[in-house]
């Protein structure tokens, strides 16, 4: 845990003014501001980087999300709620939301992910975003948390008509692990390559039921389990057959 504690300055190119000024936008002002820094951390940028404090802020804004759909939706089915979560937290809401929260001029990138466009790449500002969500976890646990992610949805239209919205791989895969009574996947990232500014991501989807896992290849982590996901869709397609 040391490492999501180190301290930090603030992000290259923002002044203490703008990280307060996130923080009163976040409605949020963090007792450990370098949890914040590290939140907007890119891998290019340092070995404390926010991928960590990303993966819980993952798990955090989908428990946050589930909860505000089964206040709001009461009678909905379980599989029609995953699928309208998997629409409120897909990659383009996220990056929506980052943007509105001026998360672009905010992020500590490399030199390279910076000369390439990084500072709008929907990829990372949907990790920063989900890593800021887990760094006010950490720094006030997940009742603060789950308030960030209602403030930040209030204005996310939200209504039964969205599971009419495609499928994605990992709405599709949870969707046939839920309806036979299974676990959701176990994700790792089991390999980097490249580049910091330039990386391919290694991911593995694993099932536990079935002691199998499939693994997946894309230039973020999300698309890494995207490709472990469609891998995995494959697989359990053939138990049907």
């Amino acid at each position: 845990m040391s490492s999501l504690t180190t301290p930090m300055g603030p992000a290259k190119g923002a002044s203490a003014t703008a990280m307060r000024a996130l923080q009163t936008r976040l409605q949020h002002a963090f007792s450990r501001p370098e949890l914040l820094t590290q939140a907007l951390t890119h891998r290019s940028f340092s070995a404390d980087h926010n991928e960590r404090i990303e993966f819980l802020g993952d798990s955090v804004l989908n428990l946050a999300v589930a909860g505000l759909l089964f206040e709001q939706l009461a009678s909905l089915p379980e599989g029609d709620l995953s699928r309208v979560r998997a629409n409120l937290v897909k990659q383009e809401t996220l990056h929506q939301l980052a943007v509105g929260l001026g998360l672009p001029d905010l992020l500590r990138l490399g030199e390279g992910e910076a000369k390439s466009g990084g500072q709008k790449r929907p990829s990372i500002l949907a990790d920063a975003l989900e890593a800021v969500i887990g760094a006010v976890f950490l720094d006030a646990g997940f009742n603060s948390a789950d308030q960030l992610v209602r403030r930040l949805f209030k204005d996310v239209a939200i209504n039964p008509q969205m599971p009419a919205i495609g499928k994605d791989p990992k709405t599709q895969l949870q969707e046939w692990l839920q309806g036979r009574k299974m676990g959701l996947p176990i994700y790792r990232v089991v390999g980097t390559m490249g580049a910091a500014h330039k990386q391919t991501f290694d991911v593995e989807c694993e099932i536990a039921e079935y002691r199998r896992a499939e693994r997946g290849i894309g230039g973020s982590r999300r698309a890494g389990e995207q490709a472990a996901e469609t891998a995995m869709l494959a697989f359990v397609k053939t138990l049907e057959s």
